[in-house]
């Protein structure tokens, strides 16, 4: 392993190859960064919809023990020989430009114009569904249907909780960590809204605008500890089941989505609300069909409609092209 260039280590395993399949990576985890953004909405989501999602939980699988071991011995190319480096490197460069490049722009859209900016992730969360379901081996067999019931009931309690208050102990923070990236990697459920959920989206994010605090930093870590926890096992132990299981967890999965369009829904009510650090909080909020169709409605409406039709019509020429290709 030793006699391997840096050129041999970063071909060793799977990914694209060519510079289009690189950038077209890349733009996918520029859209996963992007929905990560966006509270209520999972970078799991994008990744799903985009048929990303098996390749990047066998990605983090890559990373074990054997990795780690590796890399205590000082066996660099040996152990990131083992990782799929050029599928983490684009999608995960593509998540980290997006979160740096538009996070104040994704908070002026949510803020000033929230109604067509959820109608835009609604049309295509909405289209995506349908693609996603069509791709299923066998979509209308009791298995299939009882599998997605049963994800879209678990996304629809998820997303119907109220905030709780919880302890502050080290082994609650520490599961907070494995949660919150565990939801992040299920398609439909956002990390951040977990975190509300279980009342400490306050602590944590408090700790991270001051993380040089000492107590700050023993918080800071102990979450971190949990989402390596939660990132390493739940992505092996998912992978698993798309192995073995593959009908059975993308129903799941794909009833995960349809059970999350509650969260996506533009029009809602605020029941109850709370201010955490001088920002409004929803704590309770219900659906509403819009009152009167102002120009605000209009483009929400607009808005869903052509990112159903985009979705559906990528769709299509993906098909086309392939069976072209075919031939």
């Amino acid at each position: 392993m030793s006699n391997k260039s840096w050129k041999d280590v970063w071909n060793a395993g799977p990914g694209p190859r060519s510079s289009y399949e690189i950038a077209k990576l890349y733009t996918k985890g520029f859209a996963m960064g992007t929905a990560d953004l966006i509270p209520g909405v999972s970078g799991g989501t994008i990744a799903f919809i985009t048929g990303i999602y098996e390749g990047l939980l066998e990605a983090i699988a890559s990373i074990d023990k054997e990795f780690f071991k590796c890399l205590l011995q000082f066996k660099l190319k040996e152990a990131f020989s083992r990782l799929h480096l050029r599928f983490i490197f684009p999608v995960g460069l593509g998540i980290v430009t997006a979160i740096l490049g538009l996070a104040r722009l994704m908070h002026f859209l949510l803020n000033e114009h929230p109604i067509p900016t959820w109608g835009a992730f609604f049309g295509l969360i909405a289209a995506s569904i349908i693609v996603i379901w069509r791709q299923l081996e066998k979509p209308f067999t009791l298995v299939s249907l009882a599998f997605i019931a049963l994800g879209a009931i678990v996304a629809w309690v998820l997303v119907s909780l109220i905030p709780v208050t919880t302890p502050e102990s080290w082994w609650f923070i520490y599961l907070c960590g494995i949660i919150g990236i565990t939801a992040m990697i299920l398609p439909g459920i956002s990390g951040s809204f977990l975190l509300l959920i279980l009342g400490k989206y306050e602590y944590i994010t408090g700790a991270v605008k001051n993380p040089f605090l000492i107590d700050n930093i023993t918080i800071i870590s102990v979450f971190l500890a949990g989402t390596v926890t939660g990132l390493l096992g739940f992505s092996k132990t998912l992978n698993w089941f798309l192995k073995h299981y593959h009908l059975q967890t993308m129903s799941f999965l794909t009833g995960i989505l349809i059970g999350s369009m509650k969260k996506v829904w533009p029009w809602k009510e605020v029941l109850e609300s709370v201010e955490i650090r001088g920002k409004i909080r929803v704590l309770r909020e219900a659906n509403v069909i819009p009152s009167e169709m102002n120009s605000e409605s209009v483009l929400a409406v607009g808005l869903i409609l052509i990112g159903f039709l985009a979705v559906i019509g990528l769709e299509f020429f993906s098909k086309k092209k392939e069976s072209e290709s075919s031939i």
